[in-house]
Protein backbone atom coordinates (compact mmCIF):
# COMPACT_ATOMS: atom_id res chain seq x y z
CA UNK A 1 0.00 0.00 0.00
CA UNK A 2 1.14 3.47 -0.96
CA UNK A 3 -0.08 6.72 1.10
CA UNK A 4 0.41 9.85 0.13
CA UNK A 5 -0.70 13.14 1.51
CA UNK A 6 -1.96 16.69 -0.24
CA UNK A 7 -1.20 19.42 2.36
CA UNK A 8 -3.71 21.68 1.22
CA UNK A 9 -6.73 21.12 -1.40
CA UNK A 10 -5.20 23.39 -4.07
CA UNK A 11 -1.97 21.11 -4.10
CA UNK A 12 -4.14 17.90 -4.59
CA UNK A 13 -3.72 18.29 -8.13
CA UNK A 14 0.28 17.15 -7.71
CA UNK A 15 -0.57 14.60 -5.84
CA UNK A 16 -3.55 12.98 -7.71
CA UNK A 17 -3.78 9.83 -9.69
CA UNK A 18 -6.06 7.23 -11.39
CA UNK A 19 -7.89 5.19 -8.77
CA UNK A 20 -6.79 6.10 -4.94
CA UNK A 21 -8.79 6.34 -2.11
CA UNK A 22 -8.79 9.83 -0.90
CA UNK A 23 -8.99 10.54 2.78
CA UNK A 24 -10.18 14.04 3.28
CA UNK A 25 -9.62 15.32 6.68
CA UNK A 26 -10.82 18.84 8.35
CA UNK A 27 -9.85 18.11 12.28
CA UNK A 28 -10.79 21.23 13.29
CA UNK A 29 -13.42 20.31 12.68
CA UNK A 30 -15.49 19.65 9.66
CA UNK A 31 -14.64 15.99 8.96
CA UNK A 32 -14.86 15.17 12.91
CA UNK A 33 -18.35 16.69 12.73
CA UNK A 34 -19.16 14.49 10.11
CA UNK A 35 -18.47 11.44 11.51
CA UNK A 36 -20.31 12.61 14.51
CA UNK A 37 -24.05 13.25 12.49
CA UNK A 38 -23.18 10.11 10.93
CA UNK A 39 -22.30 7.91 14.35
CA UNK A 40 -25.63 9.70 16.02
CA UNK A 41 -27.39 8.05 13.02
CA UNK A 42 -28.26 10.79 10.41
CA UNK A 43 -29.20 9.11 7.21
CA UNK A 44 -26.91 10.56 4.60
CA UNK A 45 -24.77 14.08 4.64
CA UNK A 46 -24.91 16.54 1.97
CA UNK A 47 -21.96 18.52 1.52
CA UNK A 48 -22.11 21.43 -0.78
CA UNK A 49 -19.34 24.16 -0.98
CA UNK A 50 -21.50 27.21 -1.07
CA UNK A 51 -23.71 29.42 1.48
CA UNK A 52 -26.00 30.12 -1.44
CA UNK A 53 -26.51 26.16 -2.22
CA UNK A 54 -26.82 25.86 1.26
CA UNK A 55 -29.72 28.96 2.02
CA UNK A 56 -31.60 27.16 -0.94
CA UNK A 57 -32.16 23.57 0.89
CA UNK A 58 -32.82 25.25 4.03
CA UNK A 59 -35.56 26.98 2.11
CA UNK A 60 -37.03 23.43 1.15
CA UNK A 61 -36.97 22.03 4.52
CA UNK A 62 -33.69 20.53 4.76
CA UNK A 63 -31.58 20.65 8.59
CA UNK A 64 -28.83 22.73 7.28
CA UNK A 65 -25.27 23.03 9.57
CA UNK A 66 -23.54 25.95 7.80
CA UNK A 67 -20.23 27.45 9.02
CA UNK A 68 -17.71 30.40 8.06
CA UNK A 69 -14.67 31.65 9.44
CA UNK A 70 -15.49 28.96 12.99
CA UNK A 71 -18.82 30.93 13.31
CA UNK A 72 -22.29 29.64 12.64
CA UNK A 73 -23.98 31.07 9.88
CA UNK A 74 -27.29 32.88 10.93
CA UNK A 75 -29.57 31.11 9.05
CA UNK A 76 -28.35 27.93 9.85
CA UNK A 77 -29.87 25.30 12.20
CA UNK A 78 -26.34 24.17 13.50
CA UNK A 79 -22.76 25.50 13.05
CA UNK A 80 -19.66 22.94 12.79
CA UNK A 81 -19.25 21.87 16.05
CA UNK A 82 -20.07 17.69 16.95
CA UNK A 83 -21.96 18.73 19.76
CA UNK A 84 -24.32 20.22 17.62
CA UNK A 85 -25.78 17.02 16.01
CA UNK A 86 -27.55 15.39 18.58
CA UNK A 87 -29.04 12.06 18.08
CA UNK A 88 -32.40 14.10 18.52
CA UNK A 89 -31.57 15.96 16.10
CA UNK A 90 -30.23 14.22 13.42
CA UNK A 91 -31.16 10.95 13.37
CA UNK A 92 -32.71 9.55 10.07
CA UNK A 93 -32.21 12.94 8.97
CA UNK A 94 -30.30 13.95 5.48
CA UNK A 95 -28.01 17.15 6.60
CA UNK A 96 -26.92 19.96 4.54
CA UNK A 97 -23.63 20.73 5.33
CA UNK A 98 -21.40 23.87 4.49
CA UNK A 99 -18.01 24.73 5.93
CA UNK A 100 -14.97 27.13 5.32
CA UNK A 101 -12.64 24.34 4.03
CA UNK A 102 -13.93 20.59 4.43
CA UNK A 103 -16.30 20.65 2.11
CA UNK A 104 -14.82 22.69 -0.49
CA UNK A 105 -11.78 19.89 -0.01
CA UNK A 106 -15.05 17.17 -0.29
CA UNK A 107 -15.51 18.81 -3.99
CA UNK A 108 -12.03 18.55 -5.00
CA UNK A 109 -11.18 15.45 -4.21
CA UNK A 110 -15.01 13.95 -5.61
CA UNK A 111 -13.66 12.52 -8.44
CA UNK A 112 -11.32 9.71 -6.88
CA UNK A 113 -12.01 6.28 -7.19
CA UNK A 114 -12.94 6.44 -3.50
CA UNK A 115 -13.52 9.66 -0.99
CA UNK A 116 -13.76 8.40 2.80
CA UNK A 117 -13.87 11.12 5.40
CA UNK A 118 -11.33 10.62 8.51
CA UNK A 119 -10.78 12.34 12.00
CA UNK A 120 -9.33 10.86 14.51
CA UNK A 121 -12.35 10.01 16.32
CA UNK A 122 -12.56 6.79 13.57
CA UNK A 123 -8.81 6.51 12.92
CA UNK A 124 -8.99 2.97 13.71
CA UNK A 125 -11.93 2.25 11.67
CA UNK A 126 -10.42 3.98 8.92
CA UNK A 127 -6.88 2.25 9.03
CA UNK A 128 -8.71 -0.93 9.43
CA UNK A 129 -10.91 -0.49 5.60
CA UNK A 130 -8.29 0.95 3.61
CA UNK A 131 -6.30 -1.97 4.34
CA UNK A 132 -8.91 -4.12 3.10
CA UNK A 133 -10.18 -1.83 0.17
CA UNK A 134 -7.32 0.25 -0.94
CA UNK A 135 -3.83 0.46 -2.69
CA UNK A 136 -2.98 3.92 -2.61
CA UNK A 137 -4.15 6.38 -0.27
CA UNK A 138 -4.32 10.11 -0.41
CA UNK A 139 -4.70 11.77 2.69
CA UNK A 140 -6.61 15.29 1.66
CA UNK A 141 -5.67 18.14 4.06
CA UNK A 142 -8.59 21.01 4.28
CA UNK A 143 -6.56 23.22 5.09
CA UNK A 144 -7.49 26.72 5.96
CA UNK A 145 -8.21 28.66 3.07
CA UNK A 146 -5.79 26.36 0.98
CA UNK A 147 -2.99 27.13 3.44
CA UNK A 148 -1.43 23.92 5.36
CA UNK A 149 -2.64 23.95 8.94
CA UNK A 150 -0.96 21.79 11.83
CA UNK A 151 -3.83 19.40 12.82
CA UNK A 152 -4.62 18.00 9.23
CA UNK A 153 -1.05 16.89 8.99
CA UNK A 154 -0.84 15.83 12.47
CA UNK A 155 -3.34 13.71 11.11
CA UNK A 156 -1.29 11.98 8.31
CA UNK A 157 1.39 11.02 10.79
CA UNK A 158 -1.03 9.43 12.90
CA UNK A 159 -2.81 7.70 10.57
CA UNK A 160 0.53 6.35 8.58
CA UNK A 161 1.59 4.78 12.32
CA UNK A 162 -2.00 3.01 12.30
CA UNK A 163 -1.24 1.85 8.60
CA UNK A 164 2.34 0.43 9.20
CA UNK A 165 1.15 -1.73 12.36
CA UNK A 166 -0.83 -3.82 9.89
CA UNK A 167 0.94 -4.39 7.21
CA UNK A 168 3.68 -2.82 4.68
CA UNK A 169 3.48 0.68 3.35
CA UNK A 170 5.29 2.81 1.11
CA UNK A 171 6.31 6.07 1.63
CA UNK A 172 4.52 8.46 -1.28
CA UNK A 173 6.62 11.86 -0.98
CA UNK A 174 8.24 14.09 2.12
CA UNK A 175 4.82 15.46 2.84
CA UNK A 176 4.52 12.10 4.79
CA UNK A 177 7.88 12.06 6.11
CA UNK A 178 6.84 15.63 7.40
CA UNK A 179 4.15 14.24 8.97
CA UNK A 180 5.40 11.72 10.37
CA UNK A 181 8.20 13.93 12.45
CA UNK A 182 5.38 15.72 13.44
CA UNK A 183 3.54 12.73 15.06
CA UNK A 184 6.45 11.35 16.74
CA UNK A 185 7.10 14.96 18.40
CA UNK A 186 3.15 15.63 18.90
CA UNK A 187 1.64 12.35 19.66
CA UNK A 188 2.40 12.00 24.09
CA UNK A 189 -0.18 15.14 23.66
CA UNK A 190 -1.31 16.18 20.21
CA UNK A 191 -3.46 19.37 22.52
CA UNK A 192 -0.53 20.81 23.94
CA UNK A 193 1.39 20.56 20.62
CA UNK A 194 -1.95 22.25 18.81
CA UNK A 195 -2.16 25.40 21.22
CA UNK A 196 0.35 27.38 19.15
CA UNK A 197 -1.57 26.66 16.10
CA UNK A 198 -3.43 29.20 13.84
CA UNK A 199 -6.54 27.49 14.22
CA UNK A 200 -6.50 26.91 17.86
CA UNK A 201 -6.84 30.47 18.12
CA UNK A 202 -9.60 30.94 16.13
CA UNK A 203 -11.33 28.48 17.85
CA UNK A 204 -10.69 30.21 21.14
CA UNK A 205 -11.85 33.77 19.49
CA UNK A 206 -14.98 32.40 18.72
CA UNK A 207 -15.34 30.53 22.58
CA UNK A 208 -15.35 26.87 20.49
CA UNK A 209 -11.88 25.40 22.44
CA UNK A 210 -14.01 23.06 23.77
CA UNK A 211 -14.55 21.40 20.82
CA UNK A 212 -10.71 20.51 20.35
CA UNK A 213 -10.52 17.88 23.21
CA UNK A 214 -13.26 15.74 20.93
CA UNK A 215 -11.71 16.21 18.08
CA UNK A 216 -8.21 14.90 19.35
CA UNK A 217 -9.42 12.12 20.93
CA UNK A 218 -8.95 8.82 18.79
CA UNK A 219 -10.71 5.66 18.35
CA UNK A 220 -14.12 7.37 19.65
CA UNK A 221 -16.44 6.06 16.55
CA UNK A 222 -16.42 2.66 14.27
CA UNK A 223 -18.10 5.07 11.47
CA UNK A 224 -16.13 5.03 7.85
CA UNK A 225 -18.03 7.85 5.93
CA UNK A 226 -18.24 7.47 2.42
CA UNK A 227 -18.86 10.18 -0.28
CA UNK A 228 -21.48 8.81 -3.39
CA UNK A 229 -20.72 10.24 -6.77
CA UNK A 230 -23.66 9.61 -8.32
CA UNK A 231 -26.02 11.61 -5.75
CA UNK A 232 -22.86 13.81 -3.66
CA UNK A 233 -24.07 12.34 -0.49
CA UNK A 234 -22.16 10.65 2.28
CA UNK A 235 -23.30 8.32 4.25
CA UNK A 236 -21.95 5.55 6.64
CA UNK A 237 -19.85 2.28 4.78
CA UNK A 238 -21.97 -0.61 4.60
Amino acid sequence: MIIDIAPAPALYPYYQQENDTVIVVDIFRATTTMCHMLHNGAAAIIPVAEIDEAKRYKAEGYLVGAERHTRKCDFADCGNSPFDYTPERVERKEVVFTTTNGTRAIRQGENARQLLIGSFSNIGALAEHCMEHADRIVILCAGWNNRINLEDMLFGGAFLERLTASGTVTIGSDAVRVAQLMWQEAKSDPLTFLKGSDHYARLIENGAEGDAVYCLSSDTLSVVPQYNRTDKKIRAFR
